[in-house]
């Protein structure tokens, strides 16, 4: 294989779009087209893409294109398709998350890559952003156990609305961006997930499922962790972002701009970038008062949502050039889909899930 990976995209979509944009601005890709069922009718392509070739036929798209890399922002429900197609023609392969629909499907996928010598990267897109990288270092100092608490609700009307429903087809809000919150937790307690409690409601009756959930997730360290969400026109966009960690030694938090400034709760960028992150330790003096005041970083020079997807595609065009051993995070990938997956049978059931 040449230096420069030769990429097909598959899917278009906001993620699709920008991972597309990547490729075509980045050195060591070259982007050979784009795929999606729709992709002849589409009318929102950036400009800067607009002329690749394009398919509507993912086998057609993949023999005339003949890939090095297969890059999959599709449904999750086809995901599981496309990449065992593209592990079978040799390529490696970047996945949007979730990774797959179950488990089982996610772990063939895995077991996939690994038997053909391949690369497999998740969009976990948080792994690449500074500021959510020293959120989770931050994290680490306050002791144990940890207390984790974070949410992503959105209130969406229109075309947002009508992605949530269609991502609602298969499964709820908490599989769809938790697994990115989960890993976060993860990550921050380094320690072992061993019970799960999900809750949910039905709030639409647009909805095959319900559109509103909450999970609760007990670690072998004593750490625990909430996660919230939900999506719909009924959603409320008061306290829709928390991300906070407490610990015996005091707290971090990422605390949101607020006031004009502030995105909507459907933006992208409102749950990815942190803004400030306010740092409290909890050491006493002999009076009981605080010793320390409270520390406040900005982080207005983080990275945009498109800085962010080339950030990852760096990662995964090292990865294959450099030979990069991605079994963390893969493992990673399955345990916070298994995670999420078991909070959504928790919530069918009425039962704790005990994870093995």
């Amino acid at each position: 294989m040449a230096d420069r990976v030769k990429v097909l995209v598959v899917g278009v979509g906001n993620m699709g779009r920008s991972h597309a944009l990547a490729y075509h601005r980045m050195d060591g890709f070259e982007l050979a087209g784009l795929m999606s069922p729709s992709i002849h009718s589409r009318t929102d392509l950036p400009t800067e893409i607009e002329g690749y070739p394009k398919f509507a036929d993912f086998d057609e798209a993949m023999a005339a294109t003949r890939p090095d890399a297969v890059s999959i922002n599709s449904y999750t429900d086809t995901h599981k398709e496309y990449a065992l197609k593209a592990f079978d023609a040799n390529c490696h392969v970047f996945i949007e998350k979730p990774l797959a629909v179950t488990v089982a499907d996610a772990q063939e996928i895995v077991d996939a890559a690994k038997a053909r010598n391949r690369k497999l990267m998740v969009g976990y897109i948080l792994r690449v952003h500074p500021a959510w990288q020293r959120f989770i270092a931050e994290s680490k100092k306050l002791g144990k156990p940890l207390v984790m608490r974070m949410n992503l609700n959105q209130q969406s009307k229109g075309e947002a609305w009508a992605v949530h429903k269609a991502i609602m087809t298969d499964h709820t809000p908490l599989t769809d961006c938790g697994v990115h919150y989960v890993d976060v937790m993860c990550q921050m307690t380094e320690a072992k997930p061993v019970r799960v409690h999900g809750i949910g409601a039905k709030l639409s009756a647009d909805t095959k499922i319900q559109n509103y959930g909450h999970l609760h997730i007990e670690f072998d360290d004593g750490s625990v962790g909430w996660y919230e969400a939900g999506c719909g026109p009924m959603m409320s966009e008061v306290a829709y972002f928390v991300k906070d960690v407490v610990g015996p030694k005091g707290h971090v938090s990422i605390v949101p701009k607020t006031g004009s400034d502030a995105a909507a709760s459907d933006s992208m960028d409102s749950h990815i970038q942190t803004n400030l992150l306010l740092i409290h330790s909890a050491e006493l003096d002999d009076n009981d008062n605080f010793v320390n005041e409270d520390t406040w970083s900005s982080m207005a020079d983080e990275p945009s949502h498109d800085d962010l997807c080339q950030r990852e595609q760096e990662v995964f065009y090292t990865a294959i050039t450099e030979g990069t051993d991605l079994t963390e995070h893969m493992d990673s990938a399955l345990s916070s889909l298994r995670i999420v997956l078991a909070a959504d049978e928790s919530i069918k059931s009425g039962e704790v899930v005990h994870l093995s």
